[in-house]
């Protein structure tokens, strides 16, 4: 095998990425403190056609300089929203027809190789702030909860690997 060059990847502009057909699918950062992880949210929803970025309480919003070295230019061609209040916002999404999935070590949650998504179902994934998680008011409002096993010392992944992680069980399993 060879790697591929560059040129060989012939990746679409910012204005040809907005016109591109996403996924019903968006991802919520409910209070996600850092700016690297905001980031690297948005590169992982860029690669994968998510819908919208939906960034609530403290997390960082664009333009910011820590935000941009990870994103490497998706916080520009990824839509993007700001609401202050992640339960409100969830409920909203929810009312709308939206399935809220929250990202969460819980009772009864799936684990997510167990997960599919039905390919005509809008879904909003929910990601928590790197200590204090999904706020427990989302998780209990959720349709579903999915948590990624872990087999180590440590309890949980990077909030942005974890996202990345459940995206791709998401996408794939709703084609």
């Amino acid at each position: 095998m060879k790697k591929k060059s560059i040129i060989e990847l012939t990746r679409c502009d910012v204005a040809g990425y907005r016109e591109l057909e996403k996924l019903p699918v968006k991802v919520m950062c409910d209070n996600v403190r850092s700016m690297h992880n905001i980031g690297a949210i948005f590169r992982t929803s860029d690669a994968f056609l998510i819908d919208e970025v939906i960034l609530t309480g403290i997390s960082g919003r664009p333009p910011h300089p820590e935000i941009a070295k990870t994103a490497l230019g998706a916080e520009n061609s990824v839509k993007w929203s700001y609401a202050e209040d992640s339960l409100a916002e969830a409920g909203r999404l929810q009312q709308e027809g939206w399935k809220i999935a929250v990202l969460e070590q819980a009772h009864g949650s799936v684990p997510l190789q167990e997960f599919r998504r039905k390919p005509e179902e809008r879904m909003v994934l929910v990601v928590g702030n790197e200590v204090e998680g999904v706020d427990q008011r989302i998780v209990d409002m959720a349709d579903v909860c999915l948590e990624i096993p872990q087999h180590g010392t440590k309890h949980s992944l990077n909030v942005s690997c974890s996202a990345a992680i459940a995206l791709w069980q998401i996408v794939s399993s709703g084609e």
